[in-house]
């Protein structure tokens, strides 16, 4: 029998982690759940941080660990980085809250121009959510169309347009080949739900039935080619390239969310790829740990937001904090940066993959192959994940979520639904105790 179970490992986690479960409790009379972004809770509670420096947070509890989540891939320089610290402390002085515009805006949107081959033309807003909002807007007045195509498990963030089958529930979600579209939270218009044609990865025939019986309907296709909040699904090759020549034909605008996939490569993921969207949503690390967000694209389709066709603005819109902290970070990723957060990734999947076959063990690492992949517990050796059923059907969640505790109680931190974002200080030494502790963790789940 198993030295671990889930009450077990929870039970070590609320010890280890008492006073992050107090702050959880005083909060609670103050703030809805006890602090205001839940998604971060970790089993019972949240772990409060009190500080990060390079690839470690220190924990209100006392300890010190290595950061996996890295603020949902936010981090990928990791904590206080030297460059971007700079970069803010010297811009402080001269103020930071403008509405009007600062030249460190066009200086970001020439690095993410030339980096990103779809990209054109770029507005900047506060965050992802917001620029796939924006998204949106421009692809129905670029079109005349209102529907939007979406993936189940893809999350665009939590506007009620798009909060619509990221987690769907399995028991109403239909057949796989004409998924119903089901919002995830209360408050969703249902309106906004039946303007949503759900979609299933990888499985081409399906979409271009749904895509061609909606084609006079439908404005857009938003997709992540590695999707993330709602379960990590990594799009082939064949499937992109087919959705790219389908959005075409019928006239719609092929969107790719590269908030957190960015990160791949110095080109963005669609860089590898090679498929060229019409819009690219991008967030996370170009703000360099500051809110941003911003969706660029061609600069015919992105005329609509210059003609008068279409409106957006916000008050912290081009925060000029923001753009020179993303500015620095953006710099700090060169080539060389971005071989070596996959060198590291390639290390960790290779030696997990190679370990657990070695062992017949149906534990397994996965993703595309750069520095936000995912573990998870299979309920069977072989089973793999290609789309988001894949997790209902494949993924032993208990076994899953007990890895991610025994993690957080044995010095790291990762994402709890199974997920890891490394980062560019950290080292040899931190990539291999990091695999080594998942080692013994799988090695006692399977005593």
């Amino acid at each position: 029998m198993s030295e671990l179970s889930l009450e077990s490992s929870l039970k070590r986690f609320s010890t280890r982690f008492a006073v992050s479960a107090d702050l959880t409790r005083e909060g609670k009379e103050l703030i809805p759940g006890g602090y205001s972004r839940n998604s971060f809770n970790f089993g019972p509670h949240a772990v409060f941080a009190e500080s990060g420096s390079g690839a470690y947070i220190q924990t209100v509890d006392g300890h010190r660990l290595l950061d996996l989540n890295n603020n949902y891939t936010v981090n990928v320089l990791g904590h206080s980085h030297r460059s971007v610290n700079d970069a803010l402390l010297d811009a402080i002085p001269g103020g930071f809250s403008f509405g009007n515009p600062s030249s460190a805006e066009a200086a970001l949107a020439r690095i993410l121009i030339d980096r990103i081959p779809s990209v054109e033309k770029i507005q900047f807003s506060c965050s992802a959510t917001e620029s796939c909002m924006s998204a949106i807007r421009v692809a129905r007045a670029y079109t005349g169309r209102t529907k939007i195509a979406k993936f189940e498990g893809g999350y665009h963030g939590f506007s009620d347009l798009l909060q619509i089958s990221a987690h769907p529930n399995p028991e109403l979600s239909g057949p796989a080949d004409a998924p119903n579209a089901l919002p995830d939270s209360g408050g969703i218009p249902d309106v906004d739900v039946q303007n949503i044609v759900a979609l299933t990865q990888n499985d081409l025939a399906s979409c271009e039935r749904l895509l061609r019986a909606n084609a006079e309907d439908i404005a857009c296709v938003i997709l992540e080619l590695q999707s993330g909040a709602g379960g990590l699904v990594v799009l082939d090759q064949e499937f992109v390239e087919g959705l790219r020549a389908l959005t075409t034909e019928l006239g719609m605008l092929l969107i790719f969310d590269e908030t957190i996939s960015l990160r791949a490569d110095y080109h963005g993921l669609q860089g590898l790829y090679g498929v060229v969207p019409d819009l690219t949503v991008m967030g996370k690390i170009i703000g360099g740990g500051m809110p941003l967000g911003a969706v660029g694209g061609s600069a015919d389709v992105m005329e609509v937001l210059e003609d008068g066709r279409v409106s957006i603005s916000g008050t912290h819109h081009g925060h000029r904090l923001a753009l020179i902290a993303g500015a620095a970070c953006m710099e700090a990723l060169d080539r060389s940066a971005f071989d070596r957060l996959n060198g590291m990734a390639a290390r960790v999947i290779s030696e997990i993959n190679e370990w657990s076959a070695s062992r017949h063990s149906p534990f397994t690492m996965y993703g595309r192959g750069f520095s936000h992949m995912a573990y998870g517990y299979m309920r069977e050796e072989g089973l793999s994940i290609r789309t988001h059923r894949d997790y209902w059907t494949n993924l032993d969640a208990e076994k899953t979520q007990i890895i991610s505790l025994e993690l957080a109680n044995r010095g790291f931190f990762p994402v709890h639904r199974g997920e890891v974002s490394l980062s560019l200080p950290m080292t040899d030494d931190d990539i291999t105790s990091f695999i080594e502790t998942l080692k013994a963790i799988v090695e006692e789940l399977e005593v």
